[in-house]
């Protein structure tokens, strides 16, 4: 494999988890006064990610694995690591991530909530962080498969990345007045997107082929659906008047003529 292209891999993958930085500083700049900021910017990467998972990823998903497993063997391989991504993300959540979709709209002065809030935004942060070890490895195998394919996944991912950065650094600045801290702690996450791919690389890299990327990009599908559907979309619908709503189909469209011209 040309090092050019496993730069081109890790470079995308190393932008996407450094988009945890930026929302991890527009948590405490944009969100402070407005709360249907946090409702835009979920509803935005919620569109992005259902748009980039139906019509570019799973389909690619599907071409590759029927390369290697002719017919309706091929499809039934990516519907199986699709479903499979959806139960991975249920079942992290259910083990590692608190649940929140109520507290980001809830800021009070007492030190029991600033407390409890400041434990939320960690535990979020860890949580987020382990799940990125296999968002990161499936944008670096993307870009190794097609560059185009590699920047698709890419832009879904940071935009996502942007919001979770957001709803990382948010709880943790509100509860203890510290940008720094709640900086770091989205931006340390983040990171944890390039470390999932060298690590992912390093593993199976004698091990790539159509059938492996096939079913890793299925599994990235899955896995983005889920966290739109169980995540994203319901804090998008904390703001007034359908703004997440209107956020979402705007996402789709960006992301729609990112897939035409990229």
């Amino acid at each position: 494999m040309e090092l050019e292209n496993l730069i081109v891999a890790f470079i995308l993958t190393l932008l996407a988890g450094l988009a945890m930085g930026v929302g991890g500083l527009l948590g405490f700049i944009g969100s402070r006064k407005n709360t249907n900021f946090f409702s835009c910017s979920v509803g935005f990467a919620a569109g992005v990610m259902l748009y980039a998972a139906f019509v570019e990823i799973l389909p690619e998903s599907m071409e590759s694995l029927e390369q290697m497993f002719p017919g309706v063997k091929g499809k039934l391989i990516a519907s199986g690591a699709f479903f499979g991504g959806i139960i991975f993300m249920l079942i992290t959540e259910k083990f590692c991530l608190p649940h929140h979709h109520d507290s980001h709209h809830h800021i009070h002065d007492s030190k029991e909530k600033d407390a409890s809030m400041y434990r939320m935004g960690i535990m979020t942060a860890i949580a987020i962080a382990i799940h990125n070890f296999p968002e990161g490895f499936a944008i670096f195998t993307s870009a190794l498969k097609d560059t185009k394919l590699g920047i698709s996944v890419a832009v879904a991912i940071a935009i996502h990345n942007v919001a979770v950065g957001i709803a990382v650094s948010a709880p943790i600045y509100y509860a203890t007045s510290n940008k720094k801290k709640a900086f770091g702690a989205a931006l340390l996450s983040g990171m944890s997107e390039p470390l999932g791919a060298l690590l992912g690389y390093w593993a199976l890299k004698d091990y790539l082929d159509d059938a492996i990327f096939g079913f890793v990009l299925a599994i990235v599908a899955g896995i983005m659906v889920y966290v739109s559907l169980d995540e994203l979309i319901p804090s998008a619908q904390k703001g007034d008047n359908h703004i997440g709503t209107y956020a979402l189909v705007a996402g789709m469209f960006v992301m729609a003529i990112t897939l035409i011209f990229i």
